[in-house]
């Protein structure tokens, strides 16, 4: 039977539920928690690999495995919510990240390691939506853009203690103690939580569309496993089309059946909005320049530059850092201009950052990084923020939590879109380039070993246990070769930059007030 859910205007134009900036405290505590995670990973990667014997794909596996499980269950995570509580979904989201994050440090394969990563993802799916939809309730009005902005500048926080707090840990303690650390935040945000944070549910909903859980599952893994293999496997390979078929196929029968169940996992009249749909597009494009772009930069400081995992993040913290600057004022921006020439602005200037970056040169110095790193900041910001508030402000209150699990899974597709495509770029720049590099050399080069040449440049580093002129040799087409494919890289991050910008000239601002009721159903 079709459904109406109609969300009155004092309910998104009122105080919302319990105190706004508790709650607010409330869920950055356990957001912060994954954006440690999230930045310390990477610059413990290299560290791991050298641990654990991890191969390039290991490494990308121990990313990609997370983005894999988010991807697929934040959008069904986003609806438990509705169902059962927002509350309730969060506290159990943050439960489980931090016991993940406690048995990941305490395995010693890349195996286990990628496993524990993968069931780490699902409980962040829990954890990210709700925490949206808790702020969707308690921020209602024109106040959802103020509270974007301090949630983005919370994120810059965590993101700029990230690298600094990883690089600290894996000089001086471990690379498991970087995963160790979600525990004690995990402990603190689960009892802040459980005292500040107002339960709410949804009346209108009251069931899970299994089908529709199944069918959008299936669909979205067949998605980001296609993304993710197809750099191994090649683009034009039987088994990359077939995924993405698959995908395209389950994904067109998930939207039939959503037309017709009578409680949709995925209300299709959300995307009626054109600005939901186009700030979700925005959201992918997003992740898929920055993601995808700086998978890299820890190799090429660590591997190309020799700096320590410390030195590596103190290099990346003026982007961190520009967010806590650059947030509220997009959210500023956002409430008195709109979001049309804000996002667009923003992603003009990512694009103008990540041109820069394409011209780093082997011997770059902090300021040569330092300033496209803050113009990043300064272009991403209006973006997250703007993008999340007009998908998620836009949602009834009833569906917020859907709403989020939409906001993150366009990032986290981005995410591994963004890992995968220039992954592929940069490596098969490498390998073109690498043996000219190499000179008249390469000719007493067998094919196995330049293949394993190649592989080790396509992370910036370069064969151990050799001294003299051949390993002065190695390194230099090693290093070289690693610049061209890294400037490739940002190169097609600019153009992913300028297409957002574009886009981001059809959005139009978010509603503050109810409208007509959404039909589910």
């Amino acid at each position: 039977m079709a459904q109406t859910v109609a969300v009155q205007p004092e309910a998104r134009e009122g105080g919302g539920q319990g105190h706004a900036w508790l709650t607010l405290l409330a869920v950055s505590l356990g957001v912060i928690m994954v954006m440690l995670d999230g930045t310390v990973v990477a610059i413990a990667n290299p560290v791991i690999g050298v641990d654990l014997k991890a191969s390039l794909s290991d490494l990308q596996w121990i990313t990609s495995g997370y983005l894999l499980a988010l991807a697929v269950f934040l959008i069904t995570a986003g609806k438990l919510g509705d169902i059962f509580g927002h509350k309730k979904i969060f506290l159990i989201g943050v439960a489980g990240f931090a016991l993940t994050s406690l048995a990941i440090g305490l395995t010693s394969s890349v195996g286990m390691l990628i496993a524990f990563r993968v069931l780490q993802g699902l409980f962040g799916a829990l954890l990210q939506p709700a925490a949206l939809a808790l702020l969707r309730s308690a921020f209602p009005g024109e106040r959802l853009n103020m509270a974007m902005g301090a949630w983005g500048a919370i994120i810059g926080l965590s993101s700029a203690a990230g690298p600094i707090v990883g690089g600290l840990l894996v000089e001086n303690v471990s690379w498991q103690s970087v995963f160790f650390i979600n525990v004690p935040v995990g402990a603190a945000a689960l009892i802040f939580g459980l005292l500040v944070l107002k339960e709410g549910r949804a009346g209108a909903l009251s069931k899970i569309d299994w089908l529709g859980v199944v069918l959008l599952s299936a669909a979205m893994f067949a998605l980001v496993w296609s993304i993710i293999k197809a750099p191994e496997w090649g683009w034009g390979d039987v088994k990359t089309i077939g995924f993405l078929v698959a995908a395209a196929v389950v994904g067109a029968v998930f939207v039939f059946w959503q037309g017709r169940a009578s409680e949709p996992l995925l209300p299709l009249s959300l995307f009626r909005n054109v600005s939901v749909s186009i700030g979700t597009g925005l959201m992918i494009l997003m992740a898929f320049s920055m993601f995808g772009a700086m998978f890299f930069l820890t190799f090429f400081f660590q591997g190309v530059h020799g700096l320590t995992p410390l030195e590596s993040g103190l290099r990346m913290l003026p982007m961190s850092a520009g967010m806590i600057v650059a947030s509220p004022i997009a959210g500023v921006l956002i409430g008195k201009i709109g979001p049309k020439i804000t996002i667009a602005s923003g992603m003009l200037i990512t694009a103008v950052a990540m041109f820069l970056m394409s011209r780093l040169s082997v011997e770059a110095q902090f300021m040569d990084s330092a300033i496209p790193f803050v113009l990043l900041a300064f272009g991403l910001s209006p973006v997250f923020v703007g993008a999340t508030e007009i998908i998620v402000g836009n949602a009834p209150e009833d569906l917020s939590g859907v709403a989020g699990g939409v906001q993150n899974s366009a990032m986290q597709v981005g995410g591994a879109l963004g890992t995968a495509v220039l992954g592929a770029v940069v490596a098969a720049k490498v390998s073109s380039v690498f043996p000219g590099y190499l000179g008249p050399a390469a000719a007493g080069v067998s094919p196995t070993q330049m293949e394993g040449l190649k592989a080790l440049a396509s992370i910036g580093g370069s064969p151990q246990g050799l001294s003299g002129d051949a390993a002065a040799l190695i390194a230099r087409a090693s290093h070289l070769s690693f610049m061209d494919g890294l400037h490739l890289g940002f190169l097609v991050s600019t153009g992913v930059a300028v297409l957002a910008a574009l886009l981001a000239l059809f959005v139009r601002a978010g509603r503050k007030t109810e409208g007509p009721a959404i039909h589910v159903g």
